[in-house]
């Protein structure tokens, strides 16, 4: 009870310090907000199981080096934010550049429709959870709920309905991280109140791990959406406000899996991407329905957001031959066949190759205009080409961790 009261208190008071603090009205927080709300997401929620059955015991070490890849490759937009955003503002249409930015888009449009299987996929896989359904029409029961909402966004966006929805989806990211704060609030109750922990599994480290840890980078990305806020914001308050969404996603991401340390081995042995909720009950019931709620909410709000960022993208790049109600369609359609054609972890895995092959063609980007340029150190460039092989090895290898 104590547990489930401080989880309850801190998510009250952090849900309503970010909702009426002073602060919360900024600019600079509402910059931050955006690529955060995209970070945190359910990654963090799914990576402890996954993370404790690949690797054991180096779980944290293992989740570290995801959020390494994932500030590397936030360095490299940062840079673009200035100086790529700069040298297209006056660059010609048949610039090389120019048309390797238009393709940067148009992968980034297809890596967000795969988001959006991947955010609805895990909603669906929480919503069933606590029913526990036969495993024979499981499968059947999570597509057909992730179809009803991609056609409902549809319907939405072809009404003209979809901005409101964003508009209230974005409002709840102040609930989201005061949802978080009682998480990690209870689990940190339970180490005060709670000597016996269970064995840890062995690490296991391996270059078989290599793949399997690129498959998650679906669960750190979205960072990369201050690239894109350049209508609303400047280049030095979306530089800081980046890395500071980093900061606190990462801050968030090794707290929780430090704090679910003595449940590692419990943990290894759950079941599906939902399998956290199994782990929260255990600590404290109410906790389970906070995961549900910070789950489903989050998931949500991310696809929504996908599912516009892709639209207006696909509209753009094609020179607004297509328009964003087709487009967002058109996402809706390949998002679609993504969850039919996939399981919970495949997806999580092509989504991770998705936006793996958008950072490379980041680099790809950053590496040219350095050199035509002169606008970063020979060093700068060498570590654009290193970001963008680990990139390009995600891409290619990137594996669905096991069911």
């Amino acid at each position: 009870m104590i547990i489930t009261f401080i989880a309850l208190a801190c998510a009250f008071l952090v849900t309503g310090f970010l909702t009426f603090g002073r602060f919360a009205r900024s600019d600079s927080w509402r910059a931050t907000v955006t690529p955060l709300a995209s970070i945190i997401g359910s990654g963090f929620l799914i990576c402890g199981p996954i993370l404790a059955r690949e690797f054991g015991r180096a779980a944290i070490m293992a989740e570290a080096a995801l959020l390494l890849i994932a500030y590397a490759a936030g360095a490299v937009i940062r840079f673009n934010i200035v100086h790529v955003e700069n040298y297209l503002a006056s660059a010609q249409r048949n610039d090389p550049v120019a048309w390797l930015a238009r393709v940067t888009q148009g992968v980034l449009a297809i890596a967000y429709a795969i988001s959006v299987a991947y955010y609805l996929k895990l909603l669906a896989e929480f919503l069933l959870k606590p029913f526990e359904p036969d495993p024979s029409w499981h499968m059947l029961a999570s597509n057909g709920i992730v179809t009803i909402i991609i056609l409902a966004l549809s319907a939405l966006a072809f009404g003209k309905g979809l901005r409101r929805v964003e508009h209230l989806a974005h409002g709840t990211v102040a609930l989201k991280i005061g949802i978080i704060a009682g998480l990690l609030a209870g689990l940190g109750s339970w180490w005060l109140t709670n000597e016996a922990a269970d064995p840890l599994p062995p690490a296991r480290l391996s270059w078989d791990s290599i793949p399997l840890l690129l498959g998650l980078v679906i669960t750190v990305q979205g960072f990369e959406t201050s690239r894109y806020l350049g209508h609303a914001y400047d280049q030095s308050l979306r530089i800081r406000t980046m890395r500071h969404a980093q900061w606190i996603a990462s801050a968030i991401y090794l707290a929780f899996l430090a704090l679910l340390t003595p449940f590692l081995g419990r943990a290894a042995q759950a079941e599906g991407v939902a399998g956290i909720l199994d782990i929260m009950t255990m600590v404290a019931p109410a906790l389970a329905l906070f995961v549900l709620v910070g789950a489903v909410s989050s998931q949500l709000s991310a696809a929504v957001a996908d599912s516009i960022g892709s639209g207006g993208l696909m509209s753009e790049v094609t020179q607004r031959r297509l328009s964003v109600p087709a487009a967002f369609a058109l996402a809706g359609v390949l998002a679609v066949a993504v969850v039919w054609l996939t399981n919970p972890f495949e997806v999580v895995a092509i989504s991770s190759r998705a936006f793996a092959l958008f950072y490379a063609l980041q680099c790809g980007l950053a590496f040219s205009v350095a050199r035509k340029t002169a606008s970063a150190r020979a060093l700068q460039q060498v570590g654009f080409l290193i970001v963008g092989l680990i990139c390009v090895v995600a891409t290619l290898v990137g594996a669905p961790a096991e069911g």
